[in-house]
């Protein structure tokens, strides 16, 4: 072997070794990469309002946070899946949008964030935990409208959850075709094989058959809006509605994507 020959085998054998470490490392600990929960103290009050309640419903091996705005008599319910960071004190902020609209709002906090117990470890769990919660508060809207509301993150955990429940309206915020789309764009280098959270929006959407609508900023640079795009090419009778100069967290800000949400609420 030439002398220059084995330090270039060295470099090849310690790139791959580090590669490969990596690559451990993202599979053991992708968690810490997806998910970015902001945890409470269990003595932090989250219901400031009369008509928001706060509980907890128990799941297997946790117990979930849940705040509620609960209306006399409500048109329905919108039950909100957040995004991947922060926690029920900084997503459960504009209850009075929903006390114009008539609707009560069930948002919950995933296993880890604010003062649910428990860590995610894996995409079942997820699924499971949204249901058991939803299950929960059905018995209450029997005969009401029922719209399922998914923002980043949740979006896939809502389409899967409109896909069994076919309800009244689906609305999904910033969606991702799949995180292992989403992974792609940013992570090209990362074998798709290694990504324990697929997390396919693209799959489930397909599966629903009532209306739904797709809200998205033109300048999101972490979601992309090609990724509504695509989901409309799956789910045809989706609405996209694109909100001009939104990005991925202000929508919230923007009076046009505010005016489509109410919209759709009101035409229920």
């Amino acid at each position: 072997m030439s002398t220059l020959l084995r330090p270039m085998l060295t470099a090849l054998a310690l790139a791959a070794a580090l590669y490969a470490a990596l690559l451990a490392l993202l599979w053991f600990g992708q968690e810490r990469l997806i998910f970015l929960p902001t945890p409470l103290s269990a003595d932090q009050a989250l219901a400031r309002e009369p008509d928001v309640h706060e509980r907890f419903v128990e799941v297997d091996g946790a117990r979930l946070s849940v705040l509620e705005l609960r209306l006399p008599e409500p048109k329905g319910v919108v039950f909100f899946l957040h995004g991947n960071a922060g926690n029920l004190a900084s997503w459960f902020v504009n209850a009075d949008f929903y006390r114009r609209a008539g609707f009560d709002l069930v948002m919950l906090d995933y296993r880890g964030y604010g003062k649910s117990s428990g860590r995610i470890d894996s995409e079942a769990q997820l699924h499971a935990d949204v249901r058991a919660v939803w299950r929960d508060v059905a018995p209450r809207y029997a005969g009401r409208r029922v719209v399922l509301y998914g923002r980043s993150l949740g979006t896939a955990l809502a389409a899967s959850l409109a896909a069994e429940l076919q309800p009244d309206l689906t609305v999904l915020v910033s969606p991702y075709e799949s995180l292992a789309a989403l992974a792609r764009q940013h992570y090209p280098w990362v074998p798709a094989a290694l990504l324990r959270y697929p997390l396919r929006t693209d799959e489930h959407l397909a599966r629903v058959r009532t209306p739904v609508l797709l809200l998205h900023g033109d300048r999101d640079e972490l979601i992309p809006l090609a990724h509504s795009r695509t989901l409309q090419a799956v789910a045809p009778h989706a609405r996209l509605h694109v909100v001009p100069g939104g990005g991925h967290n202000d929508l919230q800000e923007i009076e046009s994507y505010l005016d489509a949400v109410r919209a759709a609420l009101a035409s229920l």
